[in-house]
């Protein structure tokens, strides 16, 4: 092992064994106690007023007769739709009952049109936040991708665009072969039901609640799969391909926010609370952009691995509280970020000096 591979190690191997702050850690519940109400106020008109958006420039983009106005409302699609998709999250951390009907909207408006169904996600984020599961090879959301080779970088963001077309695969092929070949239909509920990074993920058969929730979820996403790939022999290719183009551009852009949503330091180690917090990332006003590729408060990422209850709405305050309270310097303002361009640069050059 050369010098420099000895100073990584030794670095992933420090964050990996630091201690708690226990000040920070105190700090972050007691002064947030008043804002983990999910406010149906502010989670269906976001829901809804994105969705509409989204599908009303997907509209715009399929019946555009110039070329500079579908390119605009393809971007405008994606981001909506983007936005609209990202409620998934929210799903899986929601107390149950505090927004009545969310769930069935979303999947009914959202996850079953664009495939990708809240079963999904459910049942396996939540593994993410295990605190002996975070870094290690059983987080199905993580991969050491900082300590990997070069190319892994662009294959991990090439990969994304093939999102749409193997959504399309999964529910309009796969699923009702798997009515009829068991065997299929066992394989795919382990290697192909979940929106893993961790290409060694194996999803465990649900309980009975969710796999209730499964069932028909999957139903829906297969038969609006089945009904995509047969359009073009009633409106020919335009509206499928612009369909898969614009969820194209939504999952790239998510997979470049998951990219710098971790720093990815760590080796498949346990970590603190503190260890995997600042392997998160921050990336807090006063920067704009981060709004649209990071929105429903995943641009405050590692204070949700502080607070993963708390309401995407209330975790802006969260953190201006924080912020103010804890001293400069403090172990909080170590997993705040300028943005993304930074973080990318940064895993970037580490994967260099593997």
């Amino acid at each position: 092992m050369d010098a420099r591979a000895a100073t990584r190690e030794k670095a992933a191997r420090a964050l990996a064994t630091m201690p708690d702050d226990t000040v920070m850690l105190r700090a972050a519940v007691d002064l947030t106690r008043d804002l983990v109400t999910a406010r149906a106020a502010i989670y269906w008109p976001d829901f809804l007023l994105s969705a509409a958006l989204g599908y009303g420039a997907l509209a715009v983009t399929i019946l555009a007769g110039q070329v500079w106005l579908m390119l605009v409302a393809g971007l405008v699609a994606s981001l909506a739709l983007y936005r609209a998709s990202l409620f998934i999250h929210e799903l899986t951390h929601i107390r149950q009952g505090a927004l009545p009907g969310f769930r069935f909207t979303w999947n009914l408006l959202v996850g079953i049109p664009l495939l990708m169904p809240s079963f999904l996600y459910e049942g396996v984020h939540t593994q993410h936040h295990a605190k002996t599961r975070y870094g290690t090879v059983d987080d199905p959301e993580y991969l050491p991708l900082a300590l990997m080779k070069p190319w892994s970088l662009p294959l991990f963001i090439v990969v994304a665009l093939f999102l749409p077309v193997g959504l399309l695969l999964r529910f309009g092929i796969l699923t009702p072969l798997g009515l009829i070949f068991p065997p299929l239909r066992r394989f795919v509920a382990e290697r192909y039901s979940a929106l893993a990074t961790n290409p060694a993920y194996r999803r465990r058969a649900p309980d009975k609640d969710l796999g209730r929730m499964w069932r028909w979820q999957e139903a829906g996403a297969s038969l609006w799969a089945i009904a995509l790939l047969a359009s073009p022999l009633a409106w020919g290719w335009r509206p499928l391909v612009t369909w898969v183009a614009v969820l194209s551009i939504a999952a790239v852009i998510n997979q470049l926010r998951t990219l710098v949503a971790h720093l990815w330091e760590n080796e498949g180690d346990p970590m603190t609370v503190t260890g995997q917090f600042l392997d998160s990332v921050n990336v807090p006003p006063p920067g704009l952009f981060p709004a649209l590729w990071a929105p429903v408060g995943l641009r405050y990422h590692a204070l949700h691995h502080l607070l993963p209850s708390m309401p995407y709405h209330s975790l802006g305050e969260a953190h201006r509280r924080l912020v103010a309270h804890l001293d400069r310097g403090s172990t909080y303002d170590g997993a705040n970020h300028p943005g993304m361009l930074v973080l990318v640069v940064r895993i970037a050059r580490s994967t260099m000096r593997v």
